[in-house]
């Protein structure tokens, strides 16, 4: 990663996917997304020393379902009125993981993320950009996410393990 400039490099939100996926009544997948993020990436010299934070917007949440989404907005999953963003700020950086606080309904904890660099290109417009993926596996429940439905065949609708995938792109810090 010594090809990153060091400084502040900012995420670019229309080239970032903050999604996930749970399983749905034990026999499917349902997935979504966060459309409104916000970051920032802080690269210290010769591209070390790197530290990671992000906010998504809670009421951003789309799983191309709008009764979907406005479940998931209220109170029985993110409440998105009293907690509106939901927040990741890395603590360390070793090789392939990324280890950080995630905040989701004002409850912290750390996660582990398997992580990726991959690469760093200047697109045809001249801005200098650099890419990174991510994923992890978060106990919904452990974040106060804990509604339910028991269903007839037995399980759950929603179970409680949420796999998170990061793809995140950042653009160079610009000259002063």
């Amino acid at each position: 990663m010594n090809d990153l400039t060091p400084g502040t490099w900012t995420l670019d939100p229309a080239h970032t996917s903050a999604s996930f996926t749970v399983r749905h009544a034990g026999i499917s997948k349902a997935r979504g997304q966060f459309t409104d993020v916000e970051g920032a990436l802080e690269v210290g010299e010769g591209g070390q020393n790197l530290a990671f934070n992000t906010t998504l917007k809670t009421a951003s949440i789309n799983t191309s379902q709008e009764d979907r989404d406005n479940h998931l907005r209220s109170g029985d999953f993110f409440d998105a009125e009293n907690f509106p963003t939901i927040t990741f700020t890395s603590t360390k950086v070793e090789g392939d993981t990324l280890v950080g606080d995630l905040t989701i309904r004002d409850i912290t904890k750390p996660v582990t993320l398997d992580f990726a660099y991959e690469g760093a290109a200047t697109d045809p417009f001249g801005v200098y950009r650099a890419g990174f993926s991510g994923e992890t596996k978060i106990s919904r429940k452990e974040f106060g996410l804990t509604w339910n439905a028991a269903l007839e065949a037995g399980g759950v609708m929603v179970s409680d393990e949420v796999k998170i995938s990061i793809e995140a792109e950042f653009t160079a810090p610009t000259a002063a």
